[in-house]
């Protein structure tokens, strides 16, 4: 018992101290480790197998709106990064820059890609000539370098994985509809595959990519309240394409800018995950996206024919979920606590008295509920179970979600809010960004989108100046 209590004590209660206790998770679920080099992470195989997860569901869905995946260098020249104004300015801060090769100075900074708009355009510039050979529709998958002053684990790091999709298109109207239907392709996945209920919205031009258009978000609400922007979608419109001389011939023989967007999600994804299901005994992990569904325990298992009965059992399981079977010499509960620090979703416990009466005790780590299930029925019951679990999650986060939303009117109930009431707030905006940068400087909370489904004139006015109002703003503070 004195390891179980030592392993349960090593997390920080998300009470006392939410921050401590998403460090906590990630260490102790062995998710990554901490490098030398300052703000990258090591990713372990508890957390890439996560990652994996993601990629090969966002990869399946992807190709079916006909994405073929490419990759481009992960130097870009320093001529290369300057041919687009507004998007250097935006990254210059965090860019990373190689000066030499080997002992010689090279003759031109190379930049480590912070995002890859200018290499796709460079690349575009030369194989894009004709009406016919539109759309691009591509994407990478890939790591990126930002420089950042502060890190946290998958939330924010130096070197962070990522999928960057970049397209090109004929027309406005085609770029579009590709930006829109990626933002929705993310929020779709965002909720079936994570469980994870997202805001769907656009971006004001203060919060928007740098050389954007338009950005569109899905914007996501952790357990402490603070919001966490989980994936983007931006339309370049043909600003890119004119700095870069991406033109082709229609078919009238006429000379045209092509229009782009690109949109990506990263490994903040996994940070998403931990800070909207876990809770103070570790991860909680959908069932979709867990590397490992279903753990085996077996009890007693010195005990003759105890060993030998789990590991058929977890044969048969194999074949409809992901199982594993744990067979180590530790004692149950240990096998237990560590089964739901690692947020695998449901654990069979199975000993001498469960197999002389042909039933397992199965445990939900969700709920903590356990049942009891016959040996004859337990393919077709895990299968339903994972399912069910899948679904409650998605409620009980959505359901955390809209009783964090407050609707604030005028600027002293707006500050209340922030201060008080942790989570979205709703507020209408008259669209200057002096407001916009006032809310920020005086309250901490940010403009996270201006929702596509939920325009309702809550105000006639500004919350902020009292000005007529033209938009409703999701605000918050944010990760």
């Amino acid at each position: 018992m004195a390891k179980e209590k030592k392993l349960v004590e090593a997390i920080t209660s998300m009470e006392e101290d939410f921050a401590q206790w998403y460090t906590d998770v990630v260490k102790k679920a062995e998710l990554m480790d901490y490098s030398s080099v300052r703000g990258c992470m090591i990713f372990k195989p508890a957390g890439y197998a996560i990652w994996e997860n993601i990629q090969n569901e966002l990869d399946r869905r992807f190709k079916e709106t006909g994405v073929e995946n490419v990759y481009m260098p992960m130097f870009i020249p320093e001529s290369l990064l300057q041919m687009e104004k507004d998007h250097v300015e935006g990254f210059a801060p965090e860019v990373a820059w190689v000066t030499h090769g080997g002992m010689n100075p090279l003759q031109e900074r190379l930049c480590v890609r912070p995002t890859s708009e200018t290499l796709f355009c460079d690349f575009y510039k030369n194989e894009i000539q004709s009406y016919r050979d539109l759309p691009k529709v591509y994407n990478q998958w890939c790591s990126v370098v930002r420089w950042e002053k502060e890190t946290r684990p998958f939330l924010r790091s130096r070197e962070f994985l990522w999928q960057e999709g970049h397209t090109a298109h004929a027309t406005a109207e085609e770029a579009e509809e590709r930006t829109v239907q990626m933002l929705n392709l993310y929020a779709d996945f965002l909720e079936d595959f994570l469980a994870i209920p997202v805001i769907r919205g656009q971006k004001t031009d203060k919060e928007k990519f740098a050389g954007a258009e338009s950005t569109y978000t899905v914007e996501a609400l952790m357990h402490d309240g603070k919001a966490l922007q989980s994936g983007t979608s931006h339309n370049f419109g043909d600003g890119f394409a004119r700095a870069f001389g991406i033109q082709y011939s229609d078919k009238e023989n006429k000379l045209q800018y092509v229009h782009q967007t690109s949109w990506g999600v990263s490994t903040r994804m996994i940070g998403a995950l931990i800070m909207v299901h876990g809770d103070d005994s570790g991860l909680v992990l959908p069932p979709k996206v867990a590397p490992t569904q279903l753990m085996v325990i077996p009890v007693q298992q010195r005990k003759e024919g105890v060993m030998e009965k789990a590991a058929e059992l977890c044969g048969r399981l194999g074949k409809v979920c992901r199982a594993k079977l744990d067979g180590s010499d530790k004692s149950p509960g240990w096998k237990y606590a560590e089964q739901e620090m690692r947020g695998i979703p449901l654990r069979v416990e199975l000993g001498p008295r469960d197999i002389a009466e042909n039933h397992c005790v199965v445990v939900r780590r969700d709920t903590g509920e356990k049942m009891t299930v016959s040996l004859d029925d337990v393919e077709t019951v895990i299968p339903q179970l994972l399912e069910t679990i899948q679904k409650d999650m998605f409620e009980r986060a959505k359901a955390h979600r809209d009783s964090h939303i407050s609707d604030a009117h005028e600027y002293e109930e707006f500050c209340e809010a922030v201060s008080s009431k942790p989570g979205f707030i709703r507020a209408m905006w008259c669209g200057n960004q002096d407001c916009e940068d006032k809310i920020k400087e005086e309250t901490g909370a940010t403009s996270r989108c201006m929702p596509f489904h939920d325009q309702e004139q809550i105000s006639d006015v500004c919350v902020c100046c009292g000005r007529p109002a033209k938009k409703l703003i999701y605000w918050g503070k944010a990760y």
